[in-house]
């Protein structure tokens, strides 16, 4: 069985930083590629940021400006999106999820057809 389990959430003020992580299970490591993603209460879901099959590449959102970064430990099974600098308009549900690559490539679009297991989200509230 397939999971994807988000973690490292919480309430942050404005300024401060989280790690999250996202935990696969099921899956043989270096068949897939993972993009962290988040929607925010009354918008629609949006990518943040992706990293490909090895880790070799990865693309990220304008709007992270340098304050996430990526990174994945295949012998862990893990995905870790580290977030700086973080702001109110990061106040989100943040998700990961797996996507079917044969290249080492990813794909920030979350409604990206290869997409084929989702998390359930860990929720970052950050205060001003």
């Amino acid at each position: 069985q397939v999971r994807l389990v988000e973690s490292g959430g919480g309430l942050v003020q404005s300024g401060g930083s989280l790690r999250l992580s996202c935990a696969v299970s099921g899956l043989a490591s270096p068949s897939y590629a993972i993009g962290w993603f988040r929607q925010a209460f009354g918008k629609e879901r949006e990518g943040i940021s992706c990293i490909s099959r090895s880790g070799a590449n990865t693309n990220s959102a304008d709007f992270v400006k340098g304050r996430f970064t990526i990174s994945r430990d295949n012998v862990k099974n893990t995905v870790d999106l580290q977030a700086n600098n973080l702001e109110p308009e990061d106040t989100a549900v943040y998700y990961c999820a797996a996507q079917r690559r044969q290249d080492e490539q990813c794909v920030l679009d979350p409604n990206y057809d290869g997409t084929y297991y989702w998390g359930k989200g860990t929720l970052v509230t950050v205060s001003s």
